[in-house]
């Protein structure tokens, strides 16, 4: 009787290896998070550096946030005239660092649900293609703090 118990438990501990090695952290890194409030909006734009350390492409699909609406934007200028259109889906190469910079790529938030103010921080979380996610946590700063 103890041997297909043994066995089971076997079994049940490589389900959960193999299971971990699937839903493992995400080989993704974040620096200088920060987040640009403009005194009286209920917008604001994220940006960071997020680098793939991995050896597979990341896929990023989506951001979540508590206070507001998240998602990527990128700003381009065609002929002088600036204009945003979301990013469905961002992919990172193996090895590949990728900027969010003011006039560039950022993440947009949307319907402030409260107001923010410098020195706050605010978790923004990065939805991987897969099920995985990634919480970053951004610093608030100023208008004219860059």
């Amino acid at each position: 009787m103890r041997q297909p118990a043994a066995l089971l438990a076997a079994c049940l501990v490589t389900l959960a290896a193999t299971t971990g090695a699937h839903a493992g952290t995400p080989t993704l890194t974040a620096q200088d998070a920060w987040i640009r409030i403009v005194p009286g909006a209920n917008v604001a734009s994220a940006y960071l550096t997020l680098r793939n350390i991995g050896t597979q492409p990341l896929v990023i699909v989506g951001v979540g946030s508590r206070a507001a609406r998240a998602m990527i934007h990128e700003t381009h200028v065609v002929n002088g005239v600036s204009s945003m259109r979301m990013r469905m889906r961002l992919t990172l190469a193996p090895g590949e660092t990728v900027r969010f910079t003011p006039g560039g790529l950022h993440i947009m938030l949307e319907g402030l649900s409260g107001a923010l103010k410098p020195g706050d921080t605010l978790p923004l979380v990065l939805l991987l293609e897969g099920g995985a996610s990634f919480t970053v946590t951004a610093h608030v700063r100023a208008l004219g703090d860059t």
